[in-house]
């Protein structure tokens, strides 16, 4: 097969390990940047340039999209899909994860438990958002927000309504959630590959920090998921159509909470703490898809 990598840097650890489980499994891979690329939009024959070369013959796109480029990366992932080729994940699943209120309500809808959520537009309305969060403490998200960035802990409500008071301020959307105590700065990351859950760990936030990101200093460690957990990880990938998901859960006292499914999931991370070939069993996956038919298949627009 000949598969291409969507990605900014060909040295990020997931994309250097995609790229070598691809050829050793004897497939030709190929890393573009995706903001490099351009387009030529029409009924007949559509078309994708790389510099000054058009792509063509490929089997299947494995879209590694940084949260700032979402847009035009995500255009990238529309056009191979108005081409007929395969796309692991479908530029409406990426857009529908990145979008962490709608990726909330989709998974809400499925009735998928989250931890309890508030969003309002109006200053006016702080006190009844924060009443819905529970009271303080409670934390309030950037919905563009990344990475633990633009995640704060408002410990008391005086702390609440004043930084969701900048926040709007600021004309940046928001949303506030219960702060969940009892997970100790910890939540599980699942990592969804198809219709199961390939491998897990458990993230750690730093002494003093309750996100526990691992760009933000958390410490991976193993973890035994219950099959409730798994079943979770693996509805929540579905409902928003995700073929490669890393899907963060809470253990809360009223049982496991979705806290953000991601639609380009690092592998450094859980890699290194499972030990699982996560890199490999994408692949593979993407193999099963192909031999299947349903490479040749274009993802819902």
């Amino acid at each position: 097969m000949k598969i291409l990598v969507l990605s900014r840097k060909k040295d990020l650890y997931s994309t250097r390990r995609l790229v070598e489980a691809a050829e050793h499994r004897g497939h030709s891979v190929r890393v573009i940047d995706y903001l490099r690329c351009y387009m030529n939009i029409t009924a007949k024959e559509p078309k994708i340039f790389y510099g000054h070369h058009e792509i063509v013959g490929v089997d299947a796109v494995i879209p590694r999209i940084g949260a700032s480029y979402t847009f035009y990366g995500t255009a990238v992932v529309r056009q191979f899909e108005v081409m007929n080729v395969y796309c692991v994940n479908s530029s409406l699943a990426i857009s529908r994860s990145r979008d962490k209120l709608r990726c909330l309500q989709k998974l809400a809808k499925a009735g998928i438990d989250l931890p309890v959520t508030g969003f309002a537009h109006s200053t006016k309305d702080v006190d009844g958002l924060i009443s819905i969060a529970g009271g303080a403490p409670l934390v309030v998200k950037l919905l563009e927000g990344t990475q633990g960035i633009g995640v704060v802990l408002a410990e008391t409500k005086k702390a609440a309504e004043s930084v969701i008071e900048a926040f709007r301020g600021l004309d940046a959307n928001i949303i506030v959630q219960e702060f969940v105590k009892e997970a100790a700065g910890s939540d599980i990351r699942c990592f969804v590959v198809g219709n199961e859950v390939v491998a897990s760990m458990m993230r750690k936030a730093a002494e003093g920090e309750f996100r526990s990101n691992l760009h933000r200093g958390g410490t991976g460690h193993h973890v035994a998921i219950t099959e409730q957990e798994r079943s979770m990880a693996v509805q929540a990938a579905k409902v928003l159509g995700l073929e490669v998901a890393g899907v963060d859960i809470l253990r809360s006292a009223h049982g496991p909470v979705i806290m953000e499914v991601n639609s380009s999931p690092g592998l450094e991370g859980i890699e290194k703490t499972s030990g699982v070939d996560v890199a490999g069993a994408v692949i593979a996956h993407i193999e099963r898809r192909y031999e299947s038919g349903g490479a040749h298949l274009s993802n819902e627009s």
